[in-house]
This record gives structure tokens, sequence and C-alpha cells, in this order.
């Protein structure tokens, strides 16, 4: 005979396979019948109030005239008592039970249908094979059922509600659920586990957190996991008060420059400090001005807007910050300086404009200097080179151009001539002087007469004889 109907389509639980040994051996073989019987798990977990149902599966090597099947419910230090049976198709069950519990032969498994917490236990299941006369072999398996109510939403409760002062207060967090049977409890802050540790603890269940004392770091949200066999729900996010600070008080300004605890502020300029401190509750302020040792508190508020034209050179400032419930209070020391960067930097621009006409202006009138005397230089070099290289029996020739005796006074044509002392020496011209191109210093013996008028040659003789004189 083949092997007995299987799990239900819609049941599909994890497998858990034995092999039962034989218990009767085939005498004239000598060998075993190789009868398996197989349970899901050897524990399922149900619900109460729904329908449990437990798939049996059994095998075997050698046909069989006869399967019986047998189940038994057994509580923890009773004896076994007897469900329902089967031989080959036909259900033999027990009167009491009859409407509790269905098996559909040659199927091997049990429903259970509905489910109490009175049918928790193990339940076992026996499987008998005649082997066409030659004797009847048996194997079983047991399966520990048990029965729970599934968990409803855990909401979670802190005392004291109002909060704790870090440091100083402890808090308790409490997680309850409204229904649920063998439930366990786990903590997340932020997510992550909550770890036991010197300041944090847990009840036997750890349905109850213990935080002693309660520190800034504590700040996050808790939720609170529970579960039981059959499944778990989450609590809602919950984030204890912790009353802390002040911690990290700093002032800023919107205007000036700042280094270290001193402010560079223009004059003129009107600047707003802020003050600011990381604190539960928050902070009250108060701002106090110092000067010439005398204190005065000149602003309540996190925020003071100053006018520098109204203040001195310097001046000394304090933020307080106090926090009325830890009871702590910080303070914040800056000075201003009053500066007139602002004029400095008119003041450099306009030297910087004056230094760039002045510059413009010198160069200009350099280089119409410049060509001024360029043009009054270079005409005298070009008549100078030309005459020099002009031969003694010219200057006759040039004599005739002009009319006039008066070689001081007559406009035209000059020439420079060096006359030495003895009479008979011939008449050489100098050298042409012209700008800045003096020649060596020489010795001469006459009389030097840097111009002759170009005039006829028949005045040149008496002319030259005249000034010989």
């Amino acid at each position: 005979m083949g092997p007995a109907a299987g799990m239900e389509p819609t049941d599909r639980p994890r497998h858990w396979r034995g092999v039962l040994h034989c218990q009767l051996y085939y005498l004239l073989l000598g060998t075993c019948s190789g009868l398996t019987v197989t349970v899901p798990s050897a524990t399922v977990h149900g619900v109460r109030g729904q329908a449990l149902y437990l798939p049996v599966t059994y095998s075997f090597q050698t046909p069989a005239s006869d399967v019986q099947i047998i189940w038994l419910f057994q509580r923890p230090q009773t004896t076994p008592k007897y469900l329902l049976g089967s031989v080959n198709r036909s259900v033999v069950p027990d009167l009491e039970y009859r409407h509790k519990f269905a098996m559909v032969p040659p199927n091997a498994s049990l429903r259970i249908q509905p489910l109490h917490f009175s049918d928790e236990g193990t339940y076992i299941v026996k499987v008998n094979v005649n082997m066409q006369g030659n004797g009847t072999v048996s194997a079983h398996q047991k399966i520990l059922v048990t029965v729970d109510d599934p968990v409803t939403k855990p909401i979670v409760h802190t005392h004291p509600s109002s909060g704790a002062v870090e440091n100083v207060g402890n808090l308790t967090l409490t997680c309850a659920v409204a229904a649920g049977t063998r439930v366990t409890y786990q903590w997340l802050k932020d997510e992550k586990p909550v770890q036991a540790s010197t300041t944090h603890s847990f009840s036997l269940d750890h349905g109850t957190l213990h935080i002693a004392p309660v520190t800034k770091a504590d700040i996050g949200e808790f939720r609170c996991l529970a579960r039981n066999s059959i499944g778990e729900r989450r609590s809602e996010a919950l984030a204890p008060v912790i009353y802390y600070g002040p911690y990290g008080l700093t002032v800023n300004s919107d205007r000036g420059l700042r280094v270290g605890e001193v402010f560079t502020v223009d004059l003129g300029e009107a600047v707003r400090f802020d003050c600011s401190a990381d604190s539960n509750p928050p902070n009250i302020y108060l701002w106090i001005q110092r000067d010439d040792n005398s204190t005065q508190v000149i602003e309540h508020g996190p925020h003071l807007e100053v006018a520098s034209e109204h203040l001195g050179r310097s001046t000394d400032y304090t933020c307080c910050a106090y926090n009325n419930v830890t009871g702590r209070r910080g303070e914040a020391r800056f000075t201003v300086i009053i500066t007139s960067l602002g004029l400095e930097k008119v003041t450099s621009k306009g030297k910087s404009s004056l230094a760039i006409i002045t510059g413009i202006s010198v160069f200009l009138i350099v280089a119409m200097s410049g060509l001024f005397l360029w043009s009054k230089c270079r005409p005298h070099k070009t008549i100078c080179q030309k005459h020099t290289r002009r031969p003694e029996s010219e200057y006759g020739k040039a004599q005739t151009f002009s009319g006039h005796e008066d070689a001081l006074t007559d406009f035209g044509i000059y020439e420079f001539v060096a006359f030495p002392e003895p009479s008979t020496a011939p008449r050489t011209p100098s050298r042409p002087i012209c700008g800045s191109e003096w020649g060596p210093r020489q010795e001469v013996y006459g009389t030097i007469y840097e111009v002759i008028q170009h005039v006829p040659g028949r005045q040149q003789q008496g002319h030259s004889e005249k000034l010989g004189t």
C-alpha cells in the first residue's frame, strides 16, 4: 500500500523529517519494512479561537494489507488520551471529541477547530501497518502545540510625565498591551536596541525601563516592541522630557570683523548681536555693558542692537543665559572696538587717484619738454653738419647773399670761423657747436667769431680786416 495523503494545499509549514526504527522485523526475510512518519516541526504555535492544522505523512516500502492511524493527546504529568483513529478509510472518533477533531484517511493529518487554551499540550500520532499476514510494524511522532492570544499595539507611559532634570532626576518607561499571552518586550531608542548599563536597567520581562539618572544623551525617540510566539507589535515613538543646559553659549554678529572675543566695527554702523545656547527649556537672556569700572543691564532677550556712533573707542559686553529649571547659567564676554576703517578707505582711494593724476601730468610735461628740445636742436645740427663740410672758397659766395655789414643783426646763414694769431696762417673752420656737442678744449691765438654773414666777395675782405683790428 502506498503512502497516505500529505498536507493540505493551504498549509505549508516547515517540515521536520524523522525516520523511526522498525518495531517488528519481517521474520522470514529478517529485514525492516522501512516505515517512516513525517511531521512539520516538533512545536506548532496556534492562535486561540482559530483552527489549527497538523500535517502528517507516512510511507513504507513493503506492500501492506491494513493501515491504522491513531491520535493521542497528553498534558504534562498526565497519561495520553485517545482522540480518534482509523483503519484504512474508516474513522473511529472518541465520542467526547468527535466535533473538535477531524481526520480524512488515508491522510494522517489532524485538524483542531476551534483552538482553546485547554488544547495546549503534546499530540501523538501513531501509524500501524499490517504487512499482508507477515506481521505488523508501527511508528509514531510527537508534536507540541501552544495556544496564545495575539498581542495588541503596546502603549508606553513615562514617570514622571513632566520630565526630569539631567544628572539629577530619574525616568521610568513602562510598556503595556491590552491583550496577548506570554508577551516579551524590547526597548528601542532611535530604532536601535537599548542595552543595559550603569544608568539603564530592565524588569524581568523587560516591560519596564529605568533610567537613573537621566542625561542629555537620553534625548531621543523610544519605542516598545511587544512580541509572543505568534506575532509582534510596535508602539508609537515617545520622546521623554529631559531638562538640560545651557551648553555652548555663543555670541554672533551680522556686521564687523570678529577675532576671538573682539568685534571690530566701523564708525557709523548699526550692529546687531545674537546670543544663543543649547538648552531645554529655552534660556532667559540679558545683556550687561561694562564701562569705566561700572556695569549695567542694558537689554533683555537674545538680541542686542548697538549704534556704534554712541559708543566709546572700546566697550565690553557680557551675554548671560539662565535656565530656570536646571538652575544653571552661562556667560559670554566680548569687546566691541570702533574704527574709522570706512573713512580711511575713502581717503586711501582719494590719495591713489591724486597720485595717478600727478603722474600723468608729470609725464605730459616731460614729454612736451623733450619734444621742444628736440625741435630746437635738430635744425642746428643739420646746418652745422652741412657747413663743416663746405670749403673755405665758398665763404665769399655766401657773403653775397646779404647786403648788410652788421653781422650781429643780419638774418641769414652763418658759419663759425676761428682765426689764429699769425697773420699768415690760413683760416680753418672750427668744430660746430650745437646742443651738447662741445669739442675738446683747443688753444687759439686769435679771437673766435662764431657768426660770419654770407656777403659778396668784395666786401668780405674789408669786413675781415675790420674784424681783425
